[in-house]
């Protein structure tokens, strides 16, 4: 009877530490998915600046230039 008990309890134990497991990836994957989508923001944001800097830039380009002529 022992025995038995031993075993449910093992099973038990090890169902349990399969579900930990599995809530604990859960939880990495959507760290995971949050800080990509951080990280696709924050790449949009630097790209939209890089354009809006080259075209001012551009703009005071041809300001000069038709200011030197």
């Amino acid at each position: 009877m022992a025995l038995i008990l031993k075993a449910i309890g093992g099973i038990a134990a090890l169902i349990l530490l399969v579900i930990t497991l599995l809530g604990s990836i859960i939880t990495l994957g959507g760290f995971l998915l949050v800080a990509i989508k951080f990280l696709i923001v924050v790449i949009f944001l630097a790209v939209v600046t890089m354009i809006a800097f080259s075209i001012l830039r551009d703009r005071s380009r041809k300001r000069r230039e038709v200011d030197d002529l």
